[in-house]
């Protein structure tokens, strides 16, 4: 499985390079987005952070009523549900008084579990927050991922914590080596491996077992 893993991280990389996801301006618009992505396509994410203009911070959230933060991120859809989850996933920030290296002096082991009693927050919104936002070396799954894994020869369920397990023992602990594969990931999916695929060109098609 080790040699599968680190297949698809060798062809992934001579094609695509470091991509140094996520594309955010701060940590805390790297959280925002890790809420709003849910459900919804990247552009529309785009679209509701560009409505906060200079007031995307967790003081402004705090404060802003839910009425407020739909209007403004109307377009990433789920507005009035997505709104709630800003508050309490801002209200989590709170405890460590918004401070990145507050956070990061905790362990991922205490974190995790802590976001994910978080309303709104979920495996992959826990595990991207930690990740992009606060370098965490904790591997994001997302339906790319699953779907990957649907097609290429890597021995594993294909449940969240299974997936995630098997990048995690298979390569370095290492935030870089996990952004970036994750990233690449999400490329190859939209560019080759989307729903129906295509494989021309793919970097795994040599080795994939849905190609074609």
């Amino acid at each position: 499985m080790k040699n599968n893993i680190q297949t698809i991280y060798k062809n992934f990389t001579i094609r695509y390079g470091d991509l140094r996801w996520w594309p955010a301006k701060t940590p805390y618009e790297v959280m925002v987005g890790a809420i709003l992505t849910q459900n919804t396509a990247w552009g529309n994410v785009e679209k509701a952070i560009a409505n906060f203009g200079a007031n995307l911070s967790p003081k402004f959230v705090q404060n802003a009523d839910i009425s407020t933060l739909a209007e403004i991120i109307h377009p990433a859809g789920f507005f009035n549900q997505k709104s709630v989850y800003l508050k309490t996933m801002t209200d989590w920030f709170a405890r460590y008084d918004f401070d990145v290296p507050t956070v990061q002096r905790e362990p991922l082991k205490k974190l995790r579990p802590e976001l994910l009693s978080v309303k709104g927050i979920g495996k992959e919104t826990a595990d991207s927050i930690l990740l992009y936002a606060f370098d965490f070396p904790t591997f994001v799954v997302d339906a790319y991922t699953v779907r990957l894994f649907n097609r290429y020869p890597v021995e594993t369920k294909k449940d969240y914590d299974s997936i995630k397990t098997c990048f995690e023992e298979n390569l370095p602990k290492s935030v870089e080596v996990y952004n970036n594969f994750h990233a690449m990931i999400v490329i190859n999916a939209k560019e080759h491996c989307r729903k129906k695929p295509l494989c021309t060109d793919c970097p795994l098609a040599e080795f994939c077992e849905k190609r074609g």
